[in-house]
């Protein structure tokens, strides 16, 4: 039998979205949204890999991206430096809550930089770091996602493919954050593939932008920088 949670969940995150969707301007993109709501909302009546009549199955939703097209493309920017004070910010996540920076303060911070919900690699990407959740948790990080996917995109991608760490919307003003943290791309209207690890204090330790668009980041270097940071902690103890 299901838990009470997992009963209650889409009913919160239906009147979730009841409620903020009528502040999508029309469109071609509220059109789309609403599409995929439809989805989502058709999909969660039935098992995973059990179709609805005529519909689609939670599986086969997750999977859309693996028949997505690739994201390509070099890197236009290179990261912040080391030293210095991570820019602010005030974001949403899927559930509508204000995220700041400021929240984090006291624990180490791996921000996420990447293109755009649903493509191939941005799934694979985040899929791997939420499988490794439990070594972020270990080594006493937070992880957050960012891209300028509507907050309605990230609750519905972050369901189908089980990320239990914050998506954040860097929606409106488009790309504002990410121009802030320099991986902003201007022709294509999202940012580049990119990581920042912050310290307690608030200060940039480490910066990487992918050389190409599908590479993912290497995880074990991402462990060895929140590593080497952990023993910092502990001799400064």
């Amino acid at each position: 039998m299901e838990s009470k949670s997992n009963l209650t969940r889409p009913v919160e995150l239906e009147r979730k979205f009841l409620e903020l969707e009528p502040q999508i301007p029309d469109g071609p993109e509220k059109q789309a949204i609403s599409l995929l709501h439809a989805m989502i909302q058709d999909a969660s009546r039935h098992r995973v890999g059990v179709p609805a009549p005529g519909g689609t199955t939670l599986e086969e939703i997750a999977n859309l991206h693996k028949h997505a097209p690739p994201m390509e493309g070099r890197a236009e920017n290179d990261p912040l430096g080391e030293g210095m004070a991570a820019p602010d910010f005030v974001l949403l996540d899927a559930h509508a809550n204000r995220i700041r920076l400021a929240d984090f303060k006291g624990r180490p911070l791996v921000l996420v930089f990447y293109p755009l919900d649903w493509s191939p690699t941005c799934s694979d990407q985040l899929s791997l770091y939420q499988s490794e959740l439990g070594e972020f948790e270990r080594l006493g990080a937070e992880l957050v996602g960012i891209s300028v996917d509507s907050i309605y995109s990230h609750g519905a991608w972050a369901a189908v493919r089980g990320i239990k760490f914050p998506l954040l919307a860097d929606f409106h003003p488009k790309g504002e954050v990410a121009r802030r943290y320099n991986v902003w791309r201007e022709r294509d209207g999202f940012s580049e593939r990119a990581l920042y690890v912050i310290d307690r204090g608030g200060i940039i330790r480490h910066g990487h932008v992918s050389p190409e668009l599908h590479k993912v980041p290497d995880i074990y270097k991402l462990f060895d920088v929140l590593g080497a940071m952990t023993k910092i902690k502990q001799q400064a103890v």
